[in-house]
């Protein structure tokens, strides 16, 4: 049997994690909801993520640190930027680094969908 992919949240908006994952859950994903960079670094199983969708602007470790991280921890993983903020600036940066999208909130469902499909076509 294969296994669903894993797409990890990384955002500090509970309800926006909550949404997001339930309509993710019913499209037959797996799963992973962080509320902190630094809690998604931590978690056991954070390597097996497939897609990862992560707010630029957080407490602490900001999205575009933990983007940095990654990468230098030579570590590839698609990014799906996700910000309420418009910030030429860090699409800029996030996109240069290697997003695949930086999206707007609040995006369209289909948004969101077409650039985990295109971040999983990446694998």
């Amino acid at each position: 049997m294969v296994r669903a992919p894993l797409i990890s949240i990384v955002d500090d908006d509970d309800s926006l994690r909550r949404s997001l994952g339930n309509l993710l859950r019913s499209l037959g994903f797996r799963v992973q909801e962080f509320a902190s960079a630094q809690a998604f670094i931590g978690a056991q199983n954070a390597r097996e993520t497939a897609c990862l969708i992560l707010d630029v602007r957080m407490p602490g470790m900001t999205g575009l640190d933990l983007q940095r991280h990654i990468a230098a921890s030579g570590w590839r993983v698609p990014i799906v930027f996700i910000t309420s903020h418009a910030d030429d600036d860090a699409r800029t940066r996030a996109l240069a680094a290697g997003a695949v999208a930086f999206l707007s909130k609040p995006f369209r469902e289909k948004e969101i969908l077409d650039a985990i499909n295109a971040a999983l076509s990446r694998e």
